[in-house]
């Protein structure tokens, strides 16, 4: 086998698109827990239109290969932008209202298909979100 094919990075299987610094910060910490953050492709929509977003994120699937999104909001510009590209491209799967448990749950399933592993790591993302005292 090739050296560096075997420290190469593995390749990008989702990209995540957020609101200021917070799509860098949810790479960075699933970096940080699993060592697996280089599969995201992080993206911010600071200082962008929705245009912008639109385009900045099309070409990231296109260079990428990548078919899942993580955005942070529902009803946010960069999900908005994003319903907007799975006009023309179907085969392109959004997760909205991304944590970090839905990220590294995604993470760990490098082996799957990135959409079962995003729609497996949704349900882990939901069942993360709890309240504690009164």
């Amino acid at each position: 086998m090739d050296v560096l094919a075997q420290h190469s990075p593995p390749p990008v299987r989702a990209i995540i698109v957020a609101h200021g610094a917070l799509a860098d910060g949810l790479a960075s910490a699933v970096q940080q827990i699993t060592g697996r953050g280089s599969m995201f492709h992080a993206m911010s929509n600071s200082g962008l239109s929705l245009a912008d977003i639109k385009d900045s994120v099309s070409r990231a699937l296109d260079e990428t290969g990548a078919r899942v999104i993580f955005t942070d909001l529902p009803a946010g510009s960069c999900t908005m932008a994003v319903r907007k590209i799975m006009r023309a491209r179907i085969d392109v799967t959004v997760v909205t209202g991304v944590n970090l448990s839905v990220l590294l749950d995604f993470a760990m399933h490098e082996t799957i298909d990135p959409v079962t592993a995003a729609r497996s790591a949704l349900e882990r993302g939901r069942a993360s979100i709890v309240a504690h005292g009164a």
